[in-house]
């Protein structure tokens, strides 16, 4: 007979249930459905949004059952390595996101999709709490989903400054993929975006088109001179970033993003 494993508190369900029932890179309803079914957890909230409906499935079963054996196979299933071959950043952004919660009960899922038992958490460190705060006040921005990937506690273990920092070189260094050009800096933006540019973020014809452009252009050279010494290359040294600071300056490197998305390469 399997081991009966320990119960999750109603916050640790709700938090694994919105992490697989996220609505832009969760589970699809009919992956829901499918992976309940293979779990044998009734589906008994099918109409519900996606993260309500896995809620309500677990806790039901949890309380017909006294353990957490199904939704630790849901878990599993849902995030089977063999999954995310093609998308290994999503996998270990969402194993890293349901272990902070699966410590509070002493679970670990590790890389091969296997959970083991580890040391019970009891409390959530400061850079954890910082790392969720800031992505859900991000989340409820809309931000570009680029930005997510530097909401992570690691960045956050003095203050916001590396998490900044890091989201500012990840702009800088698409801008070289979309461009094919190596250079940095200023002398990067110079040659993407110039009156002869490489790439163009409307269709640059009429002069306010051109305007915009020009506009665009200052504020890539604002968020590099935040960050860069233009002369020898290197980055600052750190300084203190608030909460609100971060949340304002990652909101304009989400909006550059977004311009991004929709950019010409010209020549």
């Amino acid at each position: 007979m399997a081991t009966k494993r320990k119960c999750f508190t109603q916050a640790i369900l709700e938090g694994i249930a919105k992490i697989l029932g996220d609505t832009n890179n969760g589970l699809t309803g009919s992956e829901i459905q499918y992976l309940l079914a293979q779990s044998q957890i009734e589906d008994i909230d099918s109409q519900n949004t996606k993260w309500k409906r896995i809620y309500s499935a677990f806790a039901n079963y949890q309380n017909n059952n006294g353990c957490s054996n199904g939704i630790l196979n849901f878990i599993g299933f849902a995030l089977a390595p063999a999954k995310y071959i093609n998308n290994q950043h999503a996998f270990t952004e969402k194993r890293c996101a349901i272990n902070q919660l699966l410590a509070f009960i002493g679970y670990q899922l590790n890389e091969n999709g296997k959970f083991s038992i580890t040391t019970q958490a009891d409390t959530i460190s400061e850079a954890q709490q910082k790392a969720i705060n800031l992505k859900t006040t991000l989340e409820n921005r809309s931000v570009h989903v680029a930005i997510f990937k530097y909401c992570k506690a690691e960045l956050l273990d003095n203050n916001y400054f590396h998490a900044v920092f890091e989201a500012n070189k990840g702009l800088f260094d698409r801008i070289r993929e979309l461009s094919l050009h190596n250079e940095d800096g200023n002398k990067l933006i110079e040659y993407v975006f110039s009156s002869n540019p490489v790439l163009i973020i409307n269709n640059y014809l009429s002069k306010s088109e051109k305007d915009e452009h020009i506009g665009f252009c200052n504020i890539l050279k604002g968020l590099c001179g935040m960050f860069r010494n233009p002369e020898a290359h290197e980055p600052k040294i750190s300084w203190t970033i608030t909460e609100q600071d971060a949340l304002e300056i990652l909101s304009m490197i989400s909006y550059c993003h977004r311009r991004l998305d929709n950019c010409q390469k010209i020549r």
